[in-house]
């Protein structure tokens, strides 16, 4: 195969789990909105099982929906077409 198809700094699954360990302790009052920011973060990058295993939250997570529908408020606002399409697919 080609080098040009080989993703060599893609990393394991363990690896994208760790991209999401910068989230403040579970205890702490911010943590949901940022495991909200976190899924729809990882979903636009192909990665929502790494975001869930981070966060402890799965996709959809009615918990989350607030958050969510704040994000998807600033994504209308900015023109953040992507992040619209997954902050409704979430809130579904």
């Amino acid at each position: 195969m080609s080098r040009a198809f080989v993703k060599e700094d893609s990393g394991g699954y363990a690896d994208r789990a760790k991209r999401y360990a910068t989230l403040p302790p579970r205890d702490d009052p911010e943590y949901d909105a940022a495991a909200a920011h976190a899924l729809l973060e990882a979903a636009r990058a192909g990665e929502t099982g790494a975001a869930e295993e981070a966060t402890g939250y799965y996709w959809g997570e009615p918990r989350l929906h607030a958050h969510v529908r704040a994000m998807l408020e600033q994504a209308r606002a900015e023109g953040d077409d992507r992040l619209e399409q997954l902050a409704e697919r979430f809130l579904k």
